[in-house]
């Protein structure tokens, strides 16, 4: 009787649980490490999930906890700042008809979902853990943890995210760059009548919008130019955002009515990453924001991550031999996806930016969803 494989997943984040939930469900033995002690469980404010965002997280078997706790939606509304709505559009539904467009839902919740299909998957869990020492050779990596325990692995998936030391540690040297946006991020109640994201150009922010997470939440955004972090107190983060907000009507009144707590607030630099060649040295793997990472224009960062783990968990449960020819497959059949999708929402970022006023950000976002009907 053979040895059942061995893999250890770095983060547990929506690429690294999507990773081991389902090398779990094909027999592999997985080792789940993840830095917070508390597994992110609180972090955050909402989420847009897009229907191919859906199709991964039916196939990890959460889709029904998903729908229940979050609030379906099917079209996106343009907006001036006074709350006028100039347009609406019916988005496309890239994970398939029988999915809805859109889910918006509290990025808590999602994060407490994908928890509980990791525990129920039989998986080894290591919270407040890191690896430290990845030595590898033809055949696996020997891996010398936090806690000081060594483990042997026949593979390493590196799910830890946008700064991720394992990337770092296996040589390559890309780095995430500021695109010269920020956003203010808040949870809030849903005022009667929203039913979608609406989003306004213009106004004191480049961007401000919304989206429902559930029958009696929200969460709101305003997007600026990014300022040096050390210039805006984290006390002062309820004000700034309420500032902002302020000066756009419609149903932003009744939110900009609840910013009054700045630990509710989050502000983050928009960012972009993307690495070229392979997502791979010898046997550590990168996924998600571990490989690339976009503004959040398109909202379809999850959605990348949780793909890059259902395309790698299907090539890894596939084959019988983990070579190079297998992981090189995997960045080339995910690069031709991915790349787009971060050149799309960067553009839109820089058109904002620049201050072009009759850039056709509508026919870019028509463009980008429409590849992303297909199958990852």
């Amino acid at each position: 009787m053979s040895t059942p494989r061995r893999v250890l997943v770095i983060g547990g984040g929506a690429a690294g649980n999507t990773t081991t939930i389902l090398l779990r469900r094909a027999g592999i033995d997985v080792d789940l490490v993840e830095a917070k002690d508390d597994w992110n469980a609180t972090a955050g404010s909402g989420i847009t999930l897009q229907g191919n965002a859906l199709r991964v997280l039916r196939e990890l078997g959460v889709w029904e906890q998903v729908k229940a706790s979050g609030f379906p939606f099917g079209s996106v509304g343009i907006t001036a700042p006074d709350g006028t709505v100039l347009h609406v559009q019916r988005d496309l539904r890239t994970g398939g008809d029988d999915l809805p467009a859109t889910v918006g839902m509290q990025r808590p919740r999602l994060q407490r979902i994908l928890i509980d299909a990791v525990r129920a998957s039989g998986a080894t869990v290591r919270l407040g853990t890191t690896a430290t020492i990845l030595d590898q050779d033809a055949d696996g990596v020997s891996v010398r943890l936090s806690d000081g325990s060594e483990h042997r692995y026949d593979l390493v998936v590196a799910a830890d995210g946008l700064g991720s030391a394992t990337r770092a540690q296996i040589g390559i040297t890309d780095k995430p760059e500021p695109t010269g946006m920020a956003i203010w991020r808040v949870a809030a109640p849903r005022p009667v009548g929203v039913e979608r994201t609406d989003l306004a150009y213009g106004g004191p922010a480049f961007i401000a919008g919304y989206c429902p997470t559930s029958d009696t939440t929200l969460y709101a955004y305003v997007v600026e130019k990014n300022r040096d972090r050390a210039s805006i107190p984290t006390e002062s983060y309820a004000e700034e955002m309420h500032r902002i907000a302020a000066a756009y009507g419609g149903a932003w009144p009744a939110i900009t009515a609840t910013i009054t707590d700045p630990s509710k607030v989050n502000y983050t630099w928009f960012d972009r990453l993307l690495v070229e060649g392979s997502w791979h040295r010898g046997r550590v793997v990168l996924v998600g924001d571990a490989a690339h990472c976009c503004p959040p224009t398109l909202a379809q960062g999850a959605a990348l991550s949780l793909e890059d783990a259902w395309v790698l968990a299907q090539m890894l449960t596939e084959v019988g031999e983990w070579e190079e020819a297998l992981f090189q497959a995997y960045y080339e059949r995910r690069i031709a996806r991915v790349r787009p999708v971060v050149e799309a929402s960067v553009q839109i970022g820089q058109w904002q930016l620049d201050g072009v006023r009759d850039a056709d950000v509508p026919g870019l976002m028509a463009r980008t969803m429409t590849m992303l009907r297909e199958l990852p």
